[in-house]
């Protein structure tokens, strides 16, 4: 008996072991490898990629098609789960790999069609654009017709991704022109509101202009509607489904540099997650160059420089989206939506829609009232492909601003440089409404109907200015007044003024002063409100309002924020997740226009918040405030999860330069995962740098290998040879 067990338990052993080792050498082909070829239908001509040691491609091609095909292989080898993730969740097919939970998010994409629309954008693009297009999905179908399932580990149990389509290139401009305009949810919120609050007061819960033109009523069952929306609407803090709206640019010109030419520095603001939503990549070609932040699922330069110019984006926040309250006589058209979930029965969705688009209230399942959204990005004719590849081509300034109409979807404040000039232009196009301001669902009559589009000049801009600098940190864009209609609600200046200080202190500003800058952790909010705070206190005397990771001061505060907040709602009755940025709203609260809301006097909210944030406060901010990186689909799975979430202690907060934007655990999970600094006297000597890695494979020490550099302020060039090569890649037709 006993030889038995011990026989028994040998074969266990051995079994297991070779399960491991299977296992192990799944894991290991799905490593990419150091030495790779692969051919490609459309290649004009070879190909040619060498890596530096930070997994950083340098693509040499023929033509800029090849080039295109080129960064489709290589966002493929390196991040090809990140691309089908982004692709299910605009196409509302996520529920097929990851069950029931992402069902609500499903039903909201379905509803919305952002992948209809994409096929249909895609239809009516030019044949150069869809060139492109065609050319980079060559580059990732040859990827996955050489790895199948081995494509990524993600794929292993899941099953070879199905081919890219050319369409999906336009589904990440779809998916950033819903999430970075954020309008149609504080619509919801605003009608749900209506009843428990004086007008004046749901105003002041955002930053907003005065009404203009605005139904001051809607009908009793809209709001029981709106209400129901806007609790059920899904929320999800990944990359791919709703990141926030913030970044940072600045640049100034050859007067004020110590080059002689332009420098300009950008940094947008965006969830963080496991992998890092950019993409570094330099692409050669005889006649061009491209240099910068790449996104996965995209052909084109996002964020960075070409041989001529330089360029950055922050968001506008302009209103581009409205929900109107449709009438029982309007008609409205009707489709089945099948949503497929793992290990569930199919869900049937029926999708109906109105001439003013999809009707979102039955995401929700209200009954009695339609409730129907316009979105300026699901409006036939999105040609944002079309300018991102001009933008890619433009030698000047000039080039570049009549580039950005055309980059339709999302509206974005484009900074831009070449050699002479610097420049500041509005993408996009703005809807032109015959009444209304957008702040909240109006009756969908006709009254409130989009009458046309506002774009190009048009539109806010701005080329050499006399002050020699242009700055924007998702502030005011425009003032009341502006001849278009851009929208109501706005983010305070808190990080513009900044950006200005530290550019008056530098009469002739280095591309190290503008690396520096962006990693500056002064909170000009925090400053403001510090003498309210130490008539409470004595915690915050000799504290100046920077957030670094040392010192307990800024746990304090961000504490105290928090609780001051929550305690002003439940004065009101309300949830604490109404309204616009937290500390927007502080600020106006403690400001002589809102102690209304603390009954005429906030120094008692004051002091019973700041008690309760000394007595909660640990030890500093940076080990309170880990800046984190976690996967979406594997973070809750257990152990699986720890080695896929990845955390580094980081100073700043949500009102910093350095943004790390607090979530309810105070873990930074929002901020500048992509930097550039951009020097117009020597194009190469631009500094880069991205978090936390270049690699989605969470095997591969490029997976992570940036992130503390990220952290700590360090940067990388992009020029044209690495000074050595770790990989290469030859790509034949």
């Amino acid at each position: 008996m006993a030889r038995f067990l011990k026989r028994l338990l040998l074969g266990i052993c051995i079994v297991l072991l070779a399960i491991a080792a299977t296992i192990g050498v799944a894991l290991w082909a799905t490593v990419p490898s150091s030495r790779d070829s692969a051919h490609i239908p459309g290649l004009s001509a070879p190909v040619h990629i060498e890596f530096d040691p930070d997994g950083i491609p340098r693509i040499k091609a023929a033509t800029e098609r090849d080039g295109a095909a080129a960064l489709g292989f290589v966002h493929a080898r390196d991040r090809m789960f990140q691309m089908d993730m982004m692709r299910r969740a605009a196409a509302g097919r996520l529920s097929e790999v990851a069950g029931s939970a992402t069902v609500p998010l499903d039903r909201m994409m379905r509803t919305l069609g952002l992948a209809r629309a994409a096929r249909a954008d895609y239809a009516a693009l030019p044949d150069d654009t869809k060139a492109i297009l065609v050319a980079y999905t060559n580059g990732v179908n040859a990827w996955i017709a050489a790895k199948g399932r081995f494509a990524a580990p993600e794929f292993l149990p899941l099953g070879a991704p199905e081919p890219w389509e050319p369409s999906d290139c336009l589904l990440w401009a779809k998916t950033m022109g819903m999430y970075l305009s954020g309008n149609w949810r504080a619509e919801l919120q605003r009608l749900s509101l209506q009843g428990r609050l004086p007008p004046k007061m749901i105003d002041e819960l955002w930053r907003a202009d005065p009404p203009r033109s605005r139904a001051d009523f809607a009908p009793l069952p809209a709001v029981y509607a709106a209400t129901r929306l806007a609790a059920m609407l899904p929320r999800f803090p990944d990359p791919w489904t709703q990141p926030a709206s913030a970044s940072n640019e600045w640049a100034v010109d050859g007067a004020h540099s110590a080059t002689g030419a332009p420098i300009l520095a950008g940094d947008p603001h965006l969830a963080f997650g496991f992998p890092g939503i950019w993409y570094l990549a330099r692409i050669d070609t005889p006649d061009a160059a491209l240099a910068g932040a790449t996104a996965p699922g995209v052909p084109f330069l996002v964020l960075g420089h070409n041989r001529d110019i330089a360029w950055t984006f922050t968001t506008t926040d302009a209103d581009v989206q409205d929900i109107f309250i449709e009438s029982s006589i309007e008609p409205l058209t009707a489709r089945e939506e099948r949503i497929r979930v793992r290990g569930q029965p199919d869900e049937i969705l029926t999708v109906r829609e109105s001439r003013h688009g999809p009707v979102i209230g039955d995401i929700a399942g209200t009954t009695g009232i339609v409730l129907a959204v316009s979105m300026a990005n699901l409006q036939p004719g999105d040609t944002a492909a079309t300018g991102l590849l001009a933008l890619n081509r433009a030698r000047t300034v000039a080039e570049a601003g009549a580039a950005a109409p055309a980059i339709a979807s999302p509206v974005q404040n484009l900074l831009v440089a070449d050699r002479n000039t610097i420049g500041q232009f509005t993408t996009g196009r703005i809807p032109i409404r015959r009444a209304g301001d957008g702040s909240a669902p109006v009756l969908g009559d006709g009254s409130f109907d989009w009458v046309g589009w506002a774009s190009g000049e048009a539109l806010p801009h701005s080329v050499a200015p006399v002050s020699g600098r242009l700055v924007n940190a998702n502030e005011r864009i425009a003032p009341p007044d502006f001849p278009v209609f851009l929208g109501r609600d706005w983010y305070a200046d808190w990080r513009a003024r900044r950006i200005a200080a530290l550019l008056d202190a530098i009469p002739k500003a280095s591309v190290a002063d503008f690396a520096r800058m962006q990693t500056d952790v002064r909170s000009t909010f925090a400053a403001d409100i510090l003498p309210i705070l130490r008539a409470a206190a004595p915690v915050f005397d000799g504290w100046n309002g920077d957030m670094t990771m040392d010192a307990p001061q800024p746990l304090v505060f961000n504490l105290w924020l928090r609780e001051f907040h929550r305690l002003v709602f439940r004065r009101q009755g309300l949830d604490p997740f109404y309204g616009g940025p937290m500390a927007d709203f502080v600020g106006f609260v403690l400001s002589p226009a809102g102690a209304h809301w603390c009954g005429g006097d906030c120094a008692p909210l004051v002091k019973q918040a700041l008690d309760t944030a000394i007595a909660n406060a640990r030890g500093s901010w940076g080990a309170a405030h880990p800046a984190v990186f976690a996967h979406p689909v594997l973070r809750g799975i257990p152990l699986l999860g720890g080695l896929t979430t990845l955390s580094v202690p980081s100073p700043g907060d949500d009102t910093t330069l350095d943004r790390g934007s607090p979530n309810a655990r105070l873990e930074g999970v929002h901020g500048a995962s992509y930097r550039g600094v951009y020097d117009l006297s020597d194009l190469d000597r631009s500094r880069f740098m991205l978090a936390p890695g270049q690699s989605g494979n969470p095997l591969r020490t490029h997976a992570r290998d940036l992130l503390r550099r990220w952290r700590d302020g360090a940067t990388l060039t992009l020029g044209r040879t690495p000074a050595s090569v770790t990989e290469s890649i030859e790509l034949t037709p």
